[in-house]
C-alpha cells in the first residue's frame, strides 16, 4: 500500500491521543466553514468549563481510597450540558474533553437543544462491589453541586455505568435540591424513577434507522440493500445487542458478534437467541457451539457488507484498516476510526458512517426523557421510537445534502496547516489529496448550526 493510500507518509506512529483526533477531525471541517466572524470558529475548539475533583470513599472492606473525577462542559450555546458519566480505570480528563465536543456536535446534527457534556471517574467498575459504587457515584455528584442540574448540565449512562448508577445520581441530586422537581437531572434513570421507554435500546436502534435512511439516499457501489446483508458486529454490550436485533429485524444476517473476550463468526447467520443464552450462561461468546472463533482484531477484516464497531475508539487506525473489506463501517462506538484510518479507507472506497451520527439516538431518547420529565407525561414505546426515526432521518437528510456540496468541490491535502514557501528553485513537496468523507459533512452540518445560533445570541456582552 503506497503513501497516499495510508496517508502515512512521515512514516511516524499514528496519534492517538483522543483530544487530538478530536481536533484532527475539527480541523478537517474547518476548511468548509466560511463566512463566520473571525475568530468564532475558533471558540468552539475549547471547552467551556473542566471541572477536575478528587474526593476519599470509605470502601465496603473498610479501607479508604481516594477517586479522582472530571466533568467537562463543552458548550451550552444551544441549551443545557448533556453528555454521560463513565467509569474506567484509563478515564483521562483529555479524552472527557473530546467526547464533551462530540457531543456538542451530535446534538447539534439531531437538533437536540442541548450542548455537548462528558464526565467520569477513574476506577475498575469490575474490581468495586455495589456498596462501593453507590458511595462513589453519591460523593462524585456531591463534589459536583449545583455545576449539574435540570436546565445546567444533565448526566447520563456511559462506559460501565447503567440505570442504577443514574438512579443514585437523581437521590443523591434530589436530597440536595429538595422541594422541586429533579427528574430531569439525569436521564438513563429506571423507568420506575422517570426513565423512558426505549431508552436502553436508542443507541443501537439508532444506528440501524440512520444506516437504514443513508442506504435510501446514496448507496455505496454495488451495495444491495439491507435484507441479506452481511453484517459484523464488535461489541455485544447494550449498543452492539440492540443494533444487532434490529438489523436482523431488517432481513440481514449477523455473521459475526465480538466481546471483550473474543468473537464468533457463523456466515449462515448467528442465532440470536442462542447467543444471548451463551453470553448469559458463560459470561462469553466465545465457545458458542457451531460457530468459529475469531480475534476482535479478525472481526474488523472480515468480508461483510456492513462492519459496526461498537465498543471501543480507535478500533480501526492506520495499521489495520488496510485489511478491512466492510463497504459501509457504521461506527456505533466514540470515535473507533481514526483520522488516518479514514483517509485509508476513503482512499479505498469505503465509506463511513460518523459516530456522531449513527449513535445520536441515545442522546435524542435522552432529550425525551428529559421533555416527559418536564411536562410529567409517560410516552409510550410507539410514539418514543416515531419521533427518534424522524428526527434521525432528518439528520442523515442534512450530513448527505452537504456531503454532496463539499464533493462538488476540491479534494484537500492531507496537511490542513499552512506550509511555508517553497525556496526558490527547491523541489515542491509532494502533497497528498483527501476526499471530503461523511464526517467531515457532519462536523460542516454541526458546526454551522451552533456558530449559526452563537451569532443569533449575540457575543455577550
Amino acid at each position: 500500500m503506497n503513501d497516499a493510500e495510508t496517508g502515512a507518509a512521515s512514516g511516524l506512529p499514528e496519534e492517538l491521543d483522543p483530544l487530538h483526533i478530536t481536533r484532527e477531525q475539527f480541523n478537517r471541517a474547518r476548511a468548509h466553514l466560511e463566512g463566520f466572524k473571525r475568530g468564532l470558529i475558533e471558540f468552539f475548539e475549547v471547552p467551556k468549563r473542566t471541572i477536575s475533583v478528587c474526593f476519599p470513599v470509605e470502601m465496603e472492606d473498610g479501607s479508604v481510597r481516594t477517586f479522582h473525577g472530571y466533568r467537562v462542559l463543552h458548550s451550552r450555546v444551544l441549551g443545557p450540558g448533556k453528555g454521560g458519566i463513565r467509569y474506567h480505570p484509563e478515564l483521562t480528563r483529555r479524552e472527557v474533553a473530546a467526547l464533551a465536543a462530540l457531543m456538542t456536535w451530535k446534538c447539534a446534527i439531531v437538533k437536540v437543544p442541548f450542548g455537548g457534556a462528558k464526565g467520569g471517574v477513574v476506577c475498575d467498575p469490575k474490581d468495586l462491589t455495589e456498596t462501593d459504587l453507590r458511595r462513589i457515584t453519591r460523593r462524585f455528584i456531591t463534589e459536583l453541586g449545583d455545576n449539574i442540574g435540570p436546565h445546567i448540565d444533565i448526566p447520563a449512562p456511559d462506559l460501565y455505568t447503567n440505570e442504577q448508577t443514574m438512579a443514585w445520581i437523581y437521590d443523591t441530586y434530589d436530597i440536595l435540591h429538595a422541594g422541586g422537581n429533579n427528574r430531569p437531572v439525569v436521564t438513563g434513570k429506571p423507568l420506575d424513577l422517570g426513565g423512558s421507554v426505549g431508552r436502553r435500546e436508542a443507541t443501537g436502534y439508532g444506528a440501524f434507522l440512520v444506516t437504514e435512511r443513508f442506504l435510501e439516499l446514496a448507496p455505496p457501489p454495488g451495495f444491495g440493500g439491507l435484507k441479506g446483508a452481511r453484517v459484523a458486529i464488535q461489541g455485544y454490550g447494550q449498543v452492539g445487542v440492540a443494533a444487532a436485533e434490529a438489523f436482523r429485524a431488517a432481513g440481514a444476517k449477523i455473521i459475526a458478534l465480538g466481546d471483550s473476550q473474543g468473537a464468533i463468526l457463523e456466515e449462515e447467520g448467528l442465532d440470536l437467541e442462542a447467543v444471548a443464552a451463551q453470553k448469559r450462561e458463560h459470561g462469553t461468546l466465545v465457545g458458542l457451539p457451531e460457530s468459529r472463533t475469531l480475534t476482535n482484531e479478525d472481526l474488523l477484516a472480515l468480508d461483510c457488507d456492513i462492519l459496526i464497531p461498537a465498543a471501543l475508539g480507535n478500533q480501526i487506525h492506520s495499521d489495520n484498516a488496510g485489511a478491512v473489506q466492510a463497504k459501509l463501517i457504521v461506527e456505533a462506538a466514540n470515535a473507533p476510526v481514526t483520522p488516518a484510518a479514514d483517509d485509508i479507507l476513503s482512499a479505498r472506497g469505503i465509506t463511513v458512517l460518523p459516530d456522531i451520527l449513527v449513535n445520536a439516538g441515545g442522546v435524542t431518547v435522552s432529550y425525551f426523557e428529559w421533555v416527559q420529565n418536564i411536562e410529567n407525561e409517560e410516552w409510550d414505546l410507539e410514539e418514543v421510537n416515531r419521533r427518534l426515526r424522524q428526527r434521525l432521518r432528518r439528520g442523515v437528510d442534512a450530513v448527505v445534502e452537504c456531503w454532496q456540496e463539499i464533493k462538488g468541490g476540491a479534494t484537500l491535502p492531507l496537511d490542513n496547516h499552512q506550509e511555508p514557501a517553497a525556496e526558490s528553485g527547491a523541489a515542491e513537496t509532494p502533497r497528498v489529496e483527501r476526499r471530503p468523507d461523511l464526517r467531515t459533512a457532519a462536523l460542516v452540518v454541526a458546526v454551522r448550526r451552533v456558530a449559526r445560533a452563537t451569532l443569533k445570541r449575540g457575543i455577550w456582552p
